[in-house]
């Protein structure tokens, strides 16, 4: 195989996935912890997520500028990473008394387990840098 073959789309690994024990509040019959199943996310993948956390403010002078919504923007990465539990099943979702995979997420979690989740996303999604910096470059 040339170096160039390894690159083609058939030589690589498309997506990775991982599990993670975020809590031992969840879990089996035996009473063992429930690993959560976290997958990659592509950059086509992250843009859409980006752009979704996006708006369009005033700016200085009136002008309008687009704003990423931090907050937003880290949830829905988290979301779109998190394969088991499945964050979008209705019965999940209403035992909580929510509606969407994002609320849903919040009441979940613990703030500690949440900041690890998303430490962890940040983590196999290849992120080295502060989710923070990140949207910053985003925007310029």
């Amino acid at each position: 195989m040339s170096t160039l073959q390894a690159f083609f789309a058939q030589n690589i690994a498309s997506e990775i996935t991982e599990d993670f024990i975020i809590s031992k509040r969840f879990k089996d019959q035996e009473g063992h912890p429930i690993p959560w199943k976290l997958r990659t996310i592509t950059e086509e993948e992250n843009e859409d997520i980006r752009k979704s956390a996006t708006r369009m403010v005033k700016g200085k002078n009136g002008i309008r500028v687009s704003e990423t919504n931090t907050e937003e923007y880290i949830s829905k990465l988290a979301v779109a990473s998190v394969v088991f539990p499945d964050l979008k099943d209705a019965e999940l979702q209403k035992s909580y008394g929510t509606l969407g995979s994002e609320a849903l997420l919040k009441r979940m979690l613990l703030s500690g387990e949440y900041a690890a989740l998303i430490q962890k996303v940040q983590e196999i999604n290849g992120f080295d840098k502060d989710m923070n910096d990140l949207v910053e470059e985003a925007k310029n």
